[in-house]
C-alpha cells in the first residue's frame, strides 16, 4: 500500500497510542488546562537539569543550548551541526531536531509497525518510531543519556562525572529530598534519576506541546486561513503533487488529537552531501542513518542505509537548518529541493565523472537504490516540470508558517 492510501489509517492508529509517559500530556488543545498544573517534584528538578550548563565538561553547554525553548526546543541558529566537547571544539554529526510535540506520542522503534499495532495498521512499508534521527532510543531517559556522555556534546567521561557535578549543584539538597537522602552516594542510582527527571520535565511541561499555532486555531474553527495559506494546504495535501501529508499527517485524529505532522516512519530522501560538516571531507565517510554509524544494531541491513526518521513540521518556519545533515538553511530552499530533486538534479548535486549530476551523493553508490523514487513528487524524470512552481512553493511556505506556535521566533518568510 502506498503511503498516500494509508495515511488516514496510520493517523487514526497513532492518535490515542499510549507510549513512554503513559498518559498523553500533549494530546490536543482541549487537554491544555492539564498542562498548566504545577510540575511534579521530579519534573521540576528535570527543568533545572535541562538548563544547567555546569553539568557539561566545558561548563558552558546545557540541553537548552541546542534545544532552545525560544526556538521550539530546536537549534538557536543556522549552524548545520552544533559544537560540543570539553573545549567546545568538536563538531556534532547531525542537525539538532526539535523536541517539541513528538515526545509523548512517539511509538517505540519497530522494524515492522504491524508488529506492535497489528489490529490498527496494516501493510506498513518502513521501520518507524524511536527517538533520534535513527530511532535508536526507545525512551526519553535513554535518549537523555547520550548528549550527557557524548564526546562531541556535553562530554562527560561517564555517569560518575555527571553525578559529581550534581553534588556541587545548588539544587543538590532538593535532589536528595526528592530521591532520597543517600541518593548522591550511589552513582548508578543517581544518574538513573537524572535521566528520569529530564524525561518527566519533557513530558509534563506544557512548553513542549502548547498547540498555540494558527493551524490549531483553524482546526478548532476559531480562525480562517488566508487564500494563500489555503492554496498551500491544498498543495501540501495533493497526493499527485506535494504529497506531503502522506508522511506529515495533518488531520485531526480519531480521538480528537491535533496532528503532529509526522508518521514517525523512516525515509531515504537522498539529501545532498553537506560540505559544512567537516567529517564529509573524507570521501569514505557516510552518515547512513538507520544502519550507522551511530546506530549499530541495524548495520547488517543494507536496505536500511540512508533512512532517517520523518520529523514533525510544526514550527518548521522557525528553523534555519533542515534535514538530518543541515544541508539547507531556508524553508523555501528545502521545499524547492523536495519538488525539484529529480527534475533538476544539477541544482543540488555535483557533476559526476560523466558530467551528469551525481544524485544521492551522500550515500555510497551501491546503496543509492534505497532512496525513495516511487512516491510523488520523488517519481519525476529529469527535465520534466516540477510539481510546484516558485509561486506555489511560496504558497506552501505560507501554509507552513501557520504551524508556528505563538511563543516561537518565526525565522521563516514567504520570500526566503
Amino acid at each position: 500500500m502506498r503511503r498516500t492510501a494509508r495515511k488516514h489509517v496510520v493517523a487514526a492508529a497513532l492518535c490515542g497510542l499510549a507510549v513512554a509517559g503513559g498518559a498523553h500530556p500533549d494530546r490536543s488543545p482541549a487537554a491544555s488546562p492539564v498542562l498548566t498544573q504545577p510540575l511534579s517534584p521530579a519534573a521540576a528538578l528535570g527543568r533545572k537539569l535541562f538548563f544547567d550548563a555546569s553539568l557539561s565538561a566545558s561548563g558552558k553547554l546545557s540541553c537548552a543550548s541546542c534545544h532552545s525553548p525560544t526556538h521550539a526546543y530546536g537549534p538557536p541558529d543556522g549552524r548545520a551541526v552544533r559544537m560540543g566537547g570539553v573545549a567546545l571544539d568538536r563538531e556534532g554529526m547531525r542537525a539538532v531536531p526539535s523536541l517539541r510535540y513528538t515526545l509523548a506520542r512517539t511509538p517505540h522503534w519497530s522494524e515492522d509497525v504491524t508488529a506492535s499495532l497489528a489490529e490498527r495498521i496494516r501493510d506498513a512499508e518502513a521501520p518507524a518510531g524511536g527517538f533520534g534521527w535513527d530511532g535508536r532510543f526507545d525512551t526519553l531517559h535513554e535518549q537523555a543519556a547520550f548528549p550527557l556522555l557524548a564526546p562531541n556534546e556535553m562530554a562527560n567521561a561517564g555517569p560518575a562525572a555527571v553525578v559529581a557535578k550534581l553534588r556541587a549543584a545548588p539544587y543538590a539538597p532538593e535532589f536528595r529530598q526528592v530521591f532520597g537522602a543517600r541518593i548522591l552516594d550511589d552513582t548508578d542510582a543517581a544518574f538513573a534519576q537524572v535521566l528520569q527527571a529530564i524525561e518527566r520535565f519533557e513530558l509534563e511541561d506544557g512548553s513542549f506541546h502548547p498547540y498555540s499555532s494558527r493551524y490549531d486555531l483553524y482546526l478548532d474553527g476559531k480562525v480562517q486561513l488566508t487564500a494563500q495559506e489555503k492554496r498551500g494546504l491544498a498543495l501540501f495535501d495533493d497526493p499527485e503533487r506535494g504529497n506531503c501529508a502522506s508522511c506529515h499527517l495533518d488531520q485531526i485524529g480519531a480521538d480528537g488529537s491535533h496532528p503532529l505532522f509526522t508518521d514517525y516512519e523512516m525515509e531515504a530522501l537522498g539529501v545532498p552531501r553537506n560540505p559544512e560538516i567537516h567529517a564529509n571531507a573524507d570521501p569514505h565517510y557516510f552518515d547512513m542513518g538507520l544502519c550507522g554509524p551511530l546506530r549499530t544494531d541495524q548495520a547488517a541491513k543494507t536496505e536500511y542505509c540512508g533512512l532517517f526518521k520523518t520529523p514533525t513540521l510544526r514550527n518548521v518556519a522557525t528553523r534555519k537548518v533542515f534535514f538530518h545533515n543541515g544541508r539547507f538553511h531556508t524553508l523555501r530552499e528545502a521545499l524547492r529541493f523536495y519538488v525539484r530533486r529529480d527534475t533538476g538534479p544539477g541544482l543540488w548535486y555535483p557533476a559526476g565523472k560523466a558530467g551528469a549530476a551525481e544524485k544521492f551523493d551522500d550515500l555510497p553508490p551501491a546503496l543509492r537504490a534505497n532512496v525513495d523514487r516511487g512516491d510523488a513528487p520523488l517519481d519525476r524524470q529529469q527535465g520534466g516540470a516540477p510539481v510546484w512552481n516558485d509561486a506555489e512553493v511560496d504558497d506552501v511556505v505560507a501554509f507552513l508558517r501557520t504551524l508556528t506556535d505563538a511563543d516561537a521566533a518565526d525565522a521563516g518568510s514567504p520570500l526566503r
